[in-house]
């Protein structure tokens, strides 16, 4: 934790104006662990912090609606806008903006916020005037961008306006010399609320959340403390093992073969898609290495491996090409 919040202060300089924030994707289940305590320490430690902090998830918002959200609309704009309504950017000026799930916008989206980032400047929707905007943007994902923009889901440029600084946040039971820090913070937090007073953690207790894999990430060490501080009578805080159960990491082990092999039709899936979009070519700056992310090498061994067929996905021009 503290090489991460020694990251943020040097990313909270006024140099940087895009950070981007990325979470453990070993598990899919598993979403990256409050990536928005980075996002506000970046912001708490920057010149901006004495202006707004707005934060918004653009996976909870309907993608009819998140246009709207982020950069507002005038009145009559659709159906329901029956008054002029202010977006996040808006809100934020002069502050910060934290993007969680940015690879859950849809195209058009993606499209205003990279004039945002380019042109400093966006309308409300159903509007025709610019609005000229100053804010810090912060972005998270738990997904892969780069498969993403393989497939088409995710515009190049945006990846690139937006990966100014990346950050890659692990998995708690990545970084289990923090539990104790993240124990005594919950538990102060939890206790102050309760009105209780809890002054002792019993050192078998700790032990125990130390040795717990924590498949829910934060999330689920936060719900077990405040459980338990809800559930303490006395000035000592204990954690009830029952709470904290092996069966799902038995389950796991059970099903890793299945698993492998949806990782393996993933891969395939996206190395074939990449190709399909660069018509064959493996090497060079269209190349679907390229288009990945990695070494033409490496993406040779794996077409290998994977027993592609990459001649199906040539097209006249690129047939012509060394590959």
């Amino acid at each position: 934790m503290r090489i991460l919040l020694s990251i943020a202060l040097l990313v909270a300089a006024p140099a940087f104006a895009q950070e981007r924030l990325t979470g453990s994707n070993v598990d899919s289940r598993v979403k990256p662990q409050k990536p928005e305590l980075v996002a506000r320490a970046i912001h708490k430690r920057s010149h901006r912090a004495s202006r707004a902090f707005v934060g918004v998830n653009c996976a909870a918002v309907p993608r009819d609606l998140i246009a709207s959200e982020l950069f507002g609309h005038e009145k009559g704009a659709f159906t329901g806008a029956t008054q002029q309504r202010l977006g996040r950017f808006e809100l934020a000026g002069g502050g910060t903006i934290f993007l969680d799930e940015v690879g859950e916008l849809p195209a058009e989206t993606q499209v205003a916020l990279l004039r945002v980032l380019q042109e400093h400047e966006f309308e409300r929707v159903g509007g025709n005037r610019s609005i000229q905007t100053d804010v810090r943007l912060i972005a998270a994902t738990n997904r892969d961008l780069r498969a993403a923009i393989a497939t088409g889901a995710f515009r190049s440029d945006l990846f690139y306006r937006l990966n100014v600084f990346p950050i890659e946040v692990p998995s708690l039971r990545e970084r289990r010399e923090d539990i104790p820090l993240l124990v005594e913070y919950f538990v102060d937090r939890y206790a102050r609320k309760a009105g209780k007073s809890i002054r002792g953690i019993n050192t078998k207790n700790l032990e125990l959340l130390q040795s717990y894999p924590w498949p829910g990430n934060i999330r689920e060490l936060q719900n077990v403390i405040e459980r338990s501080v809800i559930l303490c009578d006395t000035e000592n805080f204990s954690v009830d093992e029952s709470w904290l159960a092996r069966q799902p990491l038995a389950d796991e082990r059970t099903s890793q073969p299945e698993l492998s092999r949806k990782l393996v039709a993933q891969e395939k899936e996206m190395i074939e898609a990449a190709l399909r979009v660069s018509g064959g070519r493996v090497s060079g700056p269209s190349g679907a290495a390229a288009k990945l992310g990695i070494p033409g090498s490496t993406l040779d061994t794996k077409i290998r491996s994977l027993k592609i067929n990459k001649n199906l996905f040539k097209t006249t021009d690129s047939s012509k090409d060394r590959i």
